[in-house]
């Protein structure tokens, strides 16, 4: 066997991820708060680049216009073709300043957090004259998860803080007195007992009631009637008035990490009969190359100065380019994704069309992914609300291919609103009524369903 060394030439294709190309689709994929964050930041770190008002940028200046003719002439980028079909498919008419205007949310104070509506309480509780029972009362305030649960014990507090157990027990009694009730529980059965002073009548069994929980969501209403000696009308009405208290009631107040405002990245509305599509891009900095370093393009040639004011230059151009190409993908996927999906708009859930990426793909004129990433992230304010965009993709799941997830979930919701609460409908009675109705889909699926909606089984439904 000789072993020989050839030469061949041979011919393939690839794609090269270009730190360029890399940069444009990590741009797509951002929303408008975040690309707003990355411009500030490539704003901050380009001396290339600059902002403009929306003024400037419809009416450009002479020496915009030299900066352009310069850039072409050194770039890489053919900038003649750049600002040929920069605006295509976009015009800022005076409908987008009346909607800008609509769409403006008002100023609102951020609600206090739990920790702070308990510590304001704390300062205005006078009694409290020892310094020490203040601190381990805003110690264990500290410690409250977000359902106003306290989840550490007393003893290791104790501990920690190199103090009595009978302080800690104070300072926990102290805040346990707080609004709202129940905070400060270590259980749900002590939350739910620290309730009970805001019930009307509250009959004297119900403070044992509450240690069988188990067996109430378990429906064992039997065993709780035997276990406190009452009749079977009385453990429902106990049942109904614990449904009244709250189990959580930490919930009700806002979280520092919590997101408070979603900023729709487009904007949709109606208008004569015809839905208008605007990108919200108002918060993003118009940008345009800083001409005061092209100077340096044409007197120092062949300088390291002129190599990097070359590359800030192209770093430059891309990032604008890329900028207005996720708005003009951005807009032609949404106009696509609203033509589809009019009915929708017009007359509620029960309309949604199954939607695939693929679909808008065709349409547009563009890979899956580009669509997937240009939905990615973003929100879209209609007259039916702030929704994901990938709330539009519904899969069908009848052989037509008219019928979608969601609009199931809203005829399975109209069923249980309707049913006897005496005699709620089992999953399989769901199952059934569906399938009178046209709708093919299993029991587990039902189940599936259901607790997606937030609906308990019919044990828990059901009204004793």
């Amino acid at each position: 066997m000789r072993l020989t060394y050839d030469l061949n030439l041979q011919q393939t294709q690839k794609l090269v991820m270009t730190p360029e190309l890399r940069q444009a689709i990590a741009i797509l994929q951002l929303s408008t708060l975040e690309l707003t964050a990355y411009v500030d930041q490539q704003l901050a770190e380009n001396p290339l680049l600059e902002s403009f008002e929306e003024e400037e940028a419809n009416a450009p200046d002479d020496q915009t216009k030299k900066t352009a003719d310069a850039a072409e002439e050194h770039a890489e980028i053919n900038w003649q073709e750049y600002f040929n079909d920069a605006d295509e498919g976009y015009n800022r008419s005076d409908e987008y300043e009346v909607m800008e205007k609509r769409f403006l949310e008002p100023f609102v104070t951020p609600a206090p957090t739990l920790q702070e509506y308990l510590l304001e309480q704390l300062n205005l509780q006078k009694r409290i004259t020892d310094a020490n029972l203040c601190y381990l009362a805003e110690y264990l305030i500290g410690n409250l998860n977000e359902h106003g649960y306290l989840n550490i014990a007393l003893e290791d507090v104790a501990v920690e803080q190199h103090v009595a157990l009978e302080d800690v027990q104070i300072a926990l009694d102290i805040l346990q007195g707080f609004e709202p009730a129940g905070v400060g529980a270590r259980s749900l059965q002590e939350c739910l007992r620290l309730q009970l002073h805001l019930l009307p009548n509250c009959p004297s069994e119900m403070t044992g009631f509450l240690y069988h929980l188990e067996d109430l969501a378990a429906g064992r209403i039997q065993k709780i009637a035997h276990a406190l000696k009452v009749s079977l009308p009385e453990v429902t009405e106990m049942a109904n008035l614990v449904r009244k208290l709250d189990p959580k009631p930490g919930l009700r107040f806002s979280d520092p990490k919590d997101v408070r405002y979603i900023a729709p990245d487009i904007l949709v509305e109606e208008i004569s009969g015809e839905f208008i599509i605007l990108i919200n891009d108002v918060s993003i900095p118009r940008l345009r190359i800083n001409h005061t370093y092209l100077k340096v393009l044409k007197e120092d040639k062949g300088t390291e100065t002129r190599k990097f004011v070359e590359n800030k230059l192209n770093s430059a151009a891309w990032l604008i380019r890329s900028v207005e190409q996720r708005r003009l993908t951005l807009y032609k996927v949404a106009n696509a994704i609203i033509r589809r999906q009019e009915g929708f708009l017009r007359h509620g859930i029960s309309y949604l069309k199954p939607l695939t990426l693929r679909d808008i793909a065709e349409e547009v004129g563009v890979h899956e992914s580009t669509v997937s990433r240009a939905t990615a992230n973003k929100y879209i304010q209609t007259g039916r609300g702030i929704l994901d965009l990938k709330f539009f993709f519904a899969t069908g799941l009848n052989q037509n291919n008219d019928l979608t997830s969601e609009s199931i979930k809203v005829t399975l919701k109209e069923i249980v609103i309707g049913e006897d609460r005496r005699n709620p409908y089992s999953d399989q009675k769901i199952k059934d009524i569906l399938d009178q109705k046209g709708i093919q889909i299993s029991r587990r699926t039902v189940a599936k369903y259901r607790d997606e909606i937030g609906l308990p089984p019919a044990s828990v439904r059901k009204l004793f």
